[in-house]
């Protein structure tokens, strides 16, 4: 999914020369915390709601241009870019420009974390487990393989490293909702389960785990 799929041009952009107010205003009709600011149709930077405050609302966006967040993704980028950038930056939105560094609009937090759940899998019915493997044995072949003398398959595979532990914890989301017999031939073949969210014909361990994961969660 390229970031030109993701566009919303309903979302305004304001100029240099527009009053700290008009952009303080605007940010309070579409529910933001940044806006886009062009000059001459280029794409010049992003401003934050909370360097406006800061601003005399009478004064114009030109007299904090060297605050402005220079962030901004290409239309031809793989969407996935815009999350890095959006997360680096605590942006609630990110723009999108061409090669003339014109702008083509924006992409909201909102609608980018839906196109990551449905890039994830999450609105897909089945299980999840996660396993935590060291770096030089994990193997998708085998986790597959695993997987599919269970008469299941994997639907989306993630994986990330531990800092701390040197391990990397691998989430395998899987087609069947019961995934009991699943978690019993990873722990056989001495995979480390962390935790695994589906239906089960058992409670064992793992059951303590997740309800421990809930709580602190909920701390």
């Amino acid at each position: 999914m390229l970031a030109s799929q993701l566009i919303n041009t309903h979302y305004p952009a304001i100029s240099l020369f527009d009053k700290v107010s008009f952009a303080l205003q605007l940010m309070e009709d579409y529910d933001v915390q940044h806006l886009p600011v062009v000059s001459e149709e280029k794409f010049v930077g992003l401003v934050a709601k909370d360097d406006l405050l800061d601003t005399d609302e009478n004064g114009l966006i030109a007299t904090i241009e060297d605050q402005l967040i220079k962030t901004a993704i290409k239309s031809e980028e793989y969407f996935l870019a815009a999350v890095k950038l959006i997360s680096e930056s605590q942006l609630s939105l990110i723009p999108v420009i061409n090669e003339q560094q014109e702008l083509a609009g924006v992409i909201t937090l909102p609608d980018l974390m839906r196109n990551v759940s449905k890039f994830l899998g999450n609105e897909e019915p089945g299980g999840l487990i996660v396993l935590e493997v060291e770096k030089r044995n994990f193997s998708f072949g085998e986790i597959s393989r695993l997987v599919e003398t269970n008469d299941a398959y994997i639907t989306q595979l993630n994986t990330y490293p531990d800092g701390e532990t040197g391990m990397v914890a691998v989430s395998v989301k899987i087609n069947k909702q019961e995934i009991s017999d699943i978690v019993a031939t990873f722990q056989r073949y001495d995979y480390q389960v962390k935790y695994y969210f589906g239906d089960e014909q058992y409670a064992n361990e793992l059951k303590e785990n997740y309800s421990h994961l809930i709580s602190y969660l909920n701390m």
